[in-house]
């Protein structure tokens, strides 16, 4: 798993670097990547082909998930993103103290300052690896879920469109359905893992 940085650059040139370090002494891997971290994965196994076996993308875009804000990539600033994530924080507010996701969420929004926020929120504005993704040939597995309100369903029929050869998985859930019902995505990618391994052994 890579972690990024609480503080400091956080575009996907700099963050590519911080994953190619995390998987140096790896001979071989898969990559998974979710929401935010789609295109560094697509960046990722762009960047290591002789060594990528398969992509996951979850939840996730290739190119500006919302093209309609990309005219206010500049003013993302700290204290804009500050005010939205008090907003966005009403829902979770909500929940009992101890559910699971509003300790798992309020974790979070503890580590990561309104300022990196902020650099991730421009970076996913401007961000464009559908080259990079038209370009791979290890195998891909694109999975959406039914209620996701974060990503819009054009994002992964775009994935689906530039690979038509991916495995596409259309699971039930939100966005945070990886966190709050993570079953049947973990049973989607050892699936895709299982028919990659068994080509390979058969070949």
């Amino acid at each position: 798993m890579v972690c990024y940085p609480q503080a400091g650059p956080n575009g996907y040139t700099d963050l590519l670097a911080l994953a190619r370090a995390a998987v140096s002494d790896l001979p071989e891997f898969y990559v998974f990547g979710s929401s935010f971290g789609g295109p560094l994965a697509v960046l990722l196994a762009a960047a290591e082909p002789g060594r990528v076996k398969g992509l996951v993308l979850s939840a996730t875009f290739v190119s500006a998930p919302r093209p309609c804000l990309a005219r206010f990539r500049p003013p993302f600033v700290a204290p804009l993103v500050w005010v939205l994530r008090a907003v966005r924080r009403i829902p979770i507010w909500l929940r009992h103290p101890r559910d699971p996701l509003r300790r798992a969420k309020a974790e979070t929004w503890s580590r990561v300052s309104a300022r990196a926020l902020a650099a991730r929120a421009r970076a996913a504005l401007g961000v464009d690896v559908r080259q990079e993704l038209k370009r791979l040939r290890a195998p891909v597995l694109s999975v959406s879920f039914g209620d996701d309100r974060v990503i819009p369903a054009a994002c992964a029929a775009e994935v689906r469109g530039l690979c038509p050869s991916a495995r596409a998985a259309t699971l039930a859930g939100g966005h945070l359905a990886m966190f709050s019902d993570p079953a049947p995505l973990a049973a989607a990618v050892s699936g895709f893992i299982d028919a990659i391994e068994a080509a390979r052994k058969a070949a």
